[in-house]
């Protein structure tokens, strides 16, 4: 203000007037460029999360061109993995059932591989009818306050630090009788542990070995991150009918006893219902139910990720159909012959056991002979590669690993994994579930490979 007039006291009518001029050529700034420039990130979508409008200063943030983000991404996939599982699970149906959301704390992928905090409000707009056309949604960058509230963490943390010193000497009196009481808590810690691996060991929770299939190759591998106790991921390969095959991996949440008990009860649900009704969505349906009535219904909400499918291996064995649905679960990868790598995804699949319906597609695809079919759990992607969470291996990083080593067999596939998972050392804090097949590459190719969804 001060630069557009330097005389701090009105020197007439002229003066007055020019300086109405330059306030009125500063408020001259269109509404596209006050959009555009403007120091918060906008964007419009559709109803289904589609990105139809997105401002320079959001773009500039995330580092990215309007061609590849406009119609082509919708929100969640500018969100990190976390963040697409809380928009899908909670901001989302709030959104919808409210009209409107504000202050959601969430993290965005930045280009490059690092993330942005950032703040979220969104609101519905409605046409003349009521009915909704579009969301709109603020964002603002947060990593200022993210440093700040981390400051005040390490802070408060420096301060209880003092106190407990202060503390421990004052209690000089009362260590031997801590020392001892510490024991005793030990030893019960000691034996409760031994009986939950008792208890865990008791329960079939992973095939023995694979099936042999006719047709097909096969491989798998099972890393556990503690061996004090037993994550929830989980796989299985078996047979159906003389023609058919089901198999399934997935990641329950939680770990311990209570992991157990619900990845034992998904394994038999899928299998259950793969034999009263093999469709994969309907599968998934199925144990979508039952983790719902069980654990949600009931106020101890317990969920898992699943891929659950059925392959059938041609009459000559020179190819294999695949059918497969998802549910919240990584998109499993197919290592073709000919040296590409190609996704197999199923858009729209929730967490399984969530809510008390939920979609699920159906994806089917045919493997030709020296192609390889990929399942994995989220321990590999999200294997630390630095010293904090903020950075983790991530699927680009796979694809291009299964890649550079393409075209590759099951076993081959599975052997280069199982070294990639040793060489993260204690990056790799979860368990992973790694599940191969395909046609052998020495039979001739007589069906070209498709991929559909349906």
């Amino acid at each position: 203000m001060c630069g557009i007039n330097q005389n701090p006291e009105p020197s007439g009518t002229g003066d007055g007037t020019g300086t109405n001029a330059v306030f009125t050529a500063l408020l001259e700034d269109s509404v596209e460029e006050l959009y555009e420039s403007a120091p918060c990130g906008y964007l419009s979508t559709l109803m289904d999360g589609t990105i139809a409008k997105i401002n320079t200063t959001l773009l500039g943030w995330l580092g990215m061109d309007r061609e590849t983000v406009v119609g082509r991404l919708r929100f969640a996939d500018l969100l990190t993995v976390g963040g697409k599982l809380y928009h899908e699970t909670h901001f989302a149906p709030l959104l919808r059932m409210r009209g409107e959301i504000s202050g959601i704390a969430l993290e965005m992928k930045v280009t490059g591989g690092g993330r942005l905090p950032v703040l979220i409000s969104s609101v519905v707009k409605h046409g003349s009818e009521g009915e909704p056309l579009l969301i709109r949604t603020t964002v603002f960058d947060a990593s200022d306050r993210r440093t700040y509230e981390e400051e005040l963490l390490r802070r408060k943390q420096e301060a209880e630090q003092a106190r407990a010193e202060a503390e421990r000497a004052q209690a000089e009196a009362e260590r031997a009788r801590a020392e001892a009481e510490q024991a005793r808590r030990q030893a019960e810690a000691d034996r409760a542990q031994l009986a939950d691996a008792l208890a865990v060991l008791q329960q079939s929770l992973l095939p023995a070995s694979l099936p042999v299939v006719p047709g097909l190759e096969t491989a798998v591998h099972y890393h556990t991150a503690s061996a004090n106790r037993l994550g929830g991921d989980f796989y299985d390969l078996f047979p159906i009918d003389d023609t058919r095959w089901g198999f399934f991996l997935g990641d329950v949440c939680g770990k311990g006893p209570e992991a157990a008990a619900l990845t034992s009860l998904t394994r038999y649900t899928l299998r259950a219902a793969a034999f009263h009704d093999p469709e994969p969505a309907v599968a998934l349906t199925t144990l979508n139910s039952v983790l719902h009535d069980r654990y949600t219904a009931t106020g101890d909400p317990r969920y898992c990720t699943a891929v659950f499918g059925i392959v059938e291996p041609g009459a000559e064995h020179d190819q294999a159909t695949v059918r497969l649905a998802s549910g919240g679960h990584p998109p499993a990868l197919i290592v073709r012959a000919g040296g590409q790598v190609d996704s197999l995804p199923t858009p729209g699949g929730m967490l399984v056991g969530v809510l008390p319906t939920a979609p699920f597609t159906t994806a089917e695809t045919t493997l030709a002979p020296g192609d390889t079919l990929l399942l994995y759990t989220d321990g590999l992607t999200e294997a630390r590669t630095g010293p904090t969470r903020k950075n983790l291996y991530g699927e680009e990083a796979l694809y291009a690993f299964v890649a550079a080593r393409a075209p590759s067999a099951p076993q081959e596939v599975i052997t280069a994994l199982t070294g990639l998972l040793g060489s993260f050392g204690d990056g790799l804090d979860d368990d992973t579930a790694l599940l191969a097949f395909g046609v052998p590459a020495a039979r001739p190719h007589t069906l070209p490979a498709t991929d559909h969804l349906r």
